[in-house]
């Protein structure tokens, strides 16, 4: 597959990025995708919810009225949880949500990512650039030109820009990470992919293994 490499002023520069079919071609696995988005918004959680249970109200455990003979239902103690500040009944208790996923899994599922972006026309490949300079509107000149601004985009640099990643950092809906940082939760959280062509080789080579 080849696709034409754009400069920072969304023209065509006349040279083509081969990008891999084994990567960016391939029938996407949509259980795959389910599963590695999954698991990364379960990572996402920090699962510290918890609820008092009746076990560990404080609170006196007086018998508060006879057993029988008042009419209404018994009650063993001012903590039970029918009472206004008893404890609660099975409430949430602090939990891991994170599970396993295989690496092949996880390789198949940012593979079948990228090839759904490049089937819909939705991922663009931008020769390597820089700034002088961290300036957010260099950086919002650049979305311009490549007709993104007001969508969700996500830059994959070869190796990290401080200035680059700076540039883009308070712009909303717009990410900027570096190859080995790419996740299939980011991939199809944005509307395109930008790939430098300093990222094509590192990516091509992180997902053959």
């Amino acid at each position: 597959m080849e696709v034409a490499v754009l400069n920072i002023k969304g023209k065509e520069t006349g040279r083509k990025a081969k990008l891999s079919d084994a990567v960016f071609g391939i029938e996407p696995n949509e259980n795959a995708l389910y599963l590695d988005v999954k698991q990364y918004l379960a990572n996402q959680r920090q699962g510290t919810h918890k609820a008092k249970e009746r076990a560990e109200i404080v609170g006196s455990t007086r018998k508060i009225k006879k057993q029988k003979g008042t009419g209404t239902a018994r009650a063993g103690s001012i903590k039970s949880p029918i009472f206004k500040g008893g404890g609660r009944v099975f409430g949430p208790r602090p939990r891991n949500y994170s599970f396993k996923l295989n690496k092949n899994l996880k390789r198949l599922a940012r593979k079948s990512a990228l090839s759904l972006k490049a089937q819909s026309e939705s991922l663009v490949v931008l020769e390597d650039f820089t700034f002088e300079a961290p300036r957010t509107k260099d950086f919002v000149g650049v979305l311009n030109a490549l007709g993104l601004e007001g969508k969700k985009a996500l830059f994959v640099l070869g190796d990290t820009n401080n200035n680059v990643y700076l540039s883009s950092r308070n712009l909303k809906g717009v990410e900027v990470v570096t190859n080995s940082e790419l996740s299939t939760y980011k991939i199809m959280n944005a509307n395109n992919v930008v790939l430098l062509e300093g990222s094509v080789e590192g990516i091509e080579s992180n997902l053959s293994k």
